[in-house]
Formats: structure tokens, C-alpha cells, sequence
């Protein structure tokens, strides 16, 4: 797994987004490029926000259990894995607005480095390691980054 905190890293992902357009289209899936970016963008807004809820009880328990462990890992996802709620982005997005603000929470990712996000507290997962936040972060971008072709 790459390592979403290293400088090469940040600069080979940022120019794999710079490669895409408003009208690149997936290579599967239902969400439009715009849509795409926007999404990425949530697992980031669930590091440095308190835009979303963090979830309670019985829910923060399953994802520990039953989801915690496929989004940390270094297994790929498989395509067309239904998303969790907050993840869908349902209306439309400007494509360089969304394009900017991805680039922008990778930077700064990558200047807090591995061991401001080791120990730390997530949102869904409880604390995780910073093997454990960096496979969630690259995994997901280069998921999506496939999805696109780039």
C-alpha cells in the first residue's frame, strides 16, 4: 500500500486527479466524475470536520466489528460495493470546487503526516493506527481514481 503521508505519494495522486475532466466517465459505477470527488472528500470531512454525526450504540458497534477491517486493510475493494449513507452524494457538484477541496485535504494529509493521525480517534472505527488511517485514505482515493481511469 502506498503511503498517502509520504511527499511522492500526495504529488503522484494529485496529478492522477489533475488527469480528470467533467466529462471523464467511469469505468463502472453510477457516479459522475463531480459526484466522485465529492465523495472522497467525506472520509476527509470525517477527519478534520464535524460536518457528520459520529455514529452511536448498536451502529458504532457493526462498524468496529463487520466494516472497520475492509476499510483498513490492504485488500482492494471489489466494484460496485454499496456505499454507507453519507458517502452518497445525491446532488449535483462543481466539478473544480470538488477537485480543489480533494487536493486541498490531501496536502494537508500528507503536511500533518503519519504520526499526527497515529492513536487518533475515528469517527467510525474508534483510534487507529497511522498504517490503519493511511490504507483508509489511499485505499479509497485509488479505488476511485481506478473507477475513473486514472
Amino acid at each position: 500500500m502506498k503511503d498517502i503521508f509520504d511527499p511522492k505519494t500526495t504529488t503522484d495522486t494529485i496529478a492522477r486527479i489533475d488527469q480528470l475532466t467533467p466529462e471523464t466517465q467511469p469505468l463502472w459505477g453510477k457516479m459522475n466524475v463531480s459526484h466522485m470527488l465529492a465523495h472522497c472528500c467525506v472520509t476527509y470531512e470525517m477527519a478534520y470536520t464535524d460536518k457528520h454525526p459520529a455514529p452511536k450504540g448498536f451502529m458504532k458497534i457493526i462498524l468496529k466489528l463487520f466494516v472497520k477491517n475492509m476499510v483498513v486493510s490492504e485488500k482492494p475493494y471489489k466494484k460496485n460495493l454499496k456505499t454507507a449513507p453519507q458517502f452518497v452524494i445525491a446532488d449535483e457538484r462543481d466539478f473544480k470546487k470538488e477537485k480543489e477541496r480533494l487536493i486541498a485535504y490531501i496536502k494537508k494529509t500528507e503536511e500533518l503526516g503519519g504520526d499526527h493521525f497515529d492513536g487518533k480517534e475515528n469517527l467510525s472505527f474508534g483510534k487507529m493506527s497511522k498504517k490503519e488511517w493511511n490504507n483508509m485514505f489511499y485505499k479509497h482515493l485509488d479505488h476511485h481514481l481506478q473507477q475513473f481511469g486514472v
